[in-house]
């Protein structure tokens, strides 16, 4: 039976295979930062606002800074912005089809189906300069969201289907750890000497397809989910043959037996819809908890750090910006190890309130280290230390948790429609931010992180008071702390007549 807790080639395999997905993702949120400039200076030319000739001559002229700038003509702002926010409209569209794909063709079918739309989304981009390149990119980065959107879905459920007892809190967290790699490598190779420069950006932003392929490759060889063999299509031999190919020669009886037990249970409780579990008063309190913790997880002011840090570091006088990206997605990838190794010992709770107090903290001395740069010269290293503290604690808590509380609130029955809601509300709420930032910015000034200061503040106060800790504990003992609060106790009868109950 030990050898069943082994690691074995093929378990590695799947595992790196599947988390390629997750690196195309952060790949994706990462790679437009870095080449702005040069983007907005084609998106300029092809809208026919903006030329080098104009350019040269204007430096001359009063209004120089107007026209030197074609990321200020409010055509570009606005075809830049949207290029940036459309790739969390495909996300947020495709959150929903999560559940239906996978349990469509299998887990990793799934995943294979779906890497035609990360091929397609990259020619796209790779391509946009054969035609014009505002419309190429945003269908490109439309197209990749909604891929993005439906891999950050299929690869926690292949992980966490597959990951043996024993290693699967660490393996769950590889899906945070390979978006947070791939956004890094999209700082090093956006560098304007490697790919961020006016010749090469375009296959920059095609890159963004590559690892689909190398994964379309693999997943070939990756088994598919036991869980998903037995539970959901009732294939004990196809279960067994997998069970096999992950854990090698060992008695499989167990592993069997438990999910033959989970197979019953998840055949007693209803699939709830995403219409019925919105309505259903039994899960309120724990769907509004699931909802809260992916909304702090977006409304904090990080994708602002990442889709905008290089536009930011200018700004609080770095001279040059791109490495201090490059180090934020370092200390990035350095912090989700922390959060791997601590995540099952200090608790879920604990490490969100301490990320989202530091957060706060952090957003307070970003804003008086931009608000005195100009008159102290050492505040643009308060700023540049605040940011960088502020995606540490970003990534101990706050980042990696709400991914995989969801499934901890909920039991086999509405897990599926509260991901989906999940998924769906921290794609529209990413959305939100990549949209309306660059007018934030512009209004508030240096003000601007202390709205998400509020935000934080907010946040924290209702974790401490709303959320329960759900380390170590049962579904039913999870479910008791929520019934206790609305003053009920916890009715079997009740979760069971889901089916017909309406709003209560």
């Amino acid at each position: 039976m030990d050898t069943g807790k082994q690691l074995t080639g093929t378990l590695a395999v799947a595992v790196f295979t599947a988390a390629l997905g997750s690196l195309q993702y952060g790949y994706s949120l990462g790679v437009i930062n870095a080449p702005q400039k040069v983007i907005e200076k084609h998106y300029g030319r092809s809208l026919g606002v903006w030329s080098e000739k104009a350019a040269i001559l204007s430096e001359n002229g009063t209004e120089k800074s107007k026209l030197l700038e074609p990321g200020q003509h409010p055509d570009v702002i606005m075809y830049w912005s949207l290029s940036v926010a459309v790739f969390s409209i495909g996300g947020m569209l495709s959150s929903f089809l999560v559940g239906f794909i996978g349990d469509l063709k299998g887990r990793v079918k799934g995943m294979l189906m779906v890497n035609v739309l990360a091929v397609a989304a990259g020619l796209l981009m790779g391509l946009c300069k054969m035609w014009k390149p505002h419309i190429m990119v945003i269908s490109g980065r439309a197209l990749m969201g909604f891929y993005c959107g439906l891999t950050s879905g299929l690869v926690p459920m292949y992980i966490g289907e597959i990951a043996p007892k024993a290693y699967r809190g660490a393996l769950g967290t590889l899906h945070q750890l390979a978006i947070v790699i791939g956004i890094l490598i999209s700082q090093v190779i956006g560098l304007d000497f490697i790919l961020g420069n006016d010749e090469m950006w375009p296959i920059l932003l095609g890159l963004s397809g590559a690892p689909a392929i190398l994964q379309s490759f693999l997943l070939p060889l990756c088994p598919e989910s036991p869980r998903y063999l037995y539970i959901l299509l009732g294939k004990e031999q196809e279960a067994r043959k997998s069970l096999l190919r992950f854990k090698g020669a060992y008695d499989p009886t167990p592993d069997l037996e438990e999910m033959r037990k989970e197979k019953q249970e998840a055949d007693k409780e209803p699939r709830i819809s995403i219409l019925s579990l919105i309505c259903s008063s039994v899960y309120r309190q724990q769907l509004f908890v699931a909802l809260m913790m992916h909304l702090s997880q977006q409304l904090s002011g990080i994708n602002a750090i990442f889709y905008y840090s290089t536009a930011i570091f200018s700004r609080a006088g770095i001279g040059q910006p791109v490495y201090a990206t490059i180090g934020v997605g370092v200390i990035n990838t350095v912090f989700t190890l922390v959060s791997v190794a601590l995540v099952d010992k200090a608790g879920r709770r604990t490490l969100t309130l301490v990320g989202l107090g530091g957060m706060c903290c952090c957003a307070v001395a970003m804003t008086v280290g931009l608000r005195f740069q100009n008159e102290f010269s050492w505040m643009s290293y308060v700023s540049m230390s605040a940011i960088f503290l502020f995606v540490s604690f970003f990534e101990i808590g706050p980042g990696p948790i709400p991914w995989f509380i969801v499934a901890e609130l909920f039991s086999q029955g509405p897990r599926p429609a509260a991901i989906a809601l999940a998924g769906c509300c921290n794609w529209t709420s990413n959305f939100i931010i990549g949209m309306t930032f660059p007018y934030i910015q512009a209004w508030l000034d240096s003000y601007v992180f202390i709205l998400f200061a509020v935000l934080l503040l907010g946040f924290t106060v209702f974790i401490y008071l709303r959320v329960p800790e759900t380390k170590g504990k049962t579904f039913d003992e999870i479910a008791a702390v929520f019934h206790s609060r609305r003053g009920k106790p916890k009715d079997s009868s009740e979760l069971q007549q889901l089916k017909t109950s309406s709003d209560a």
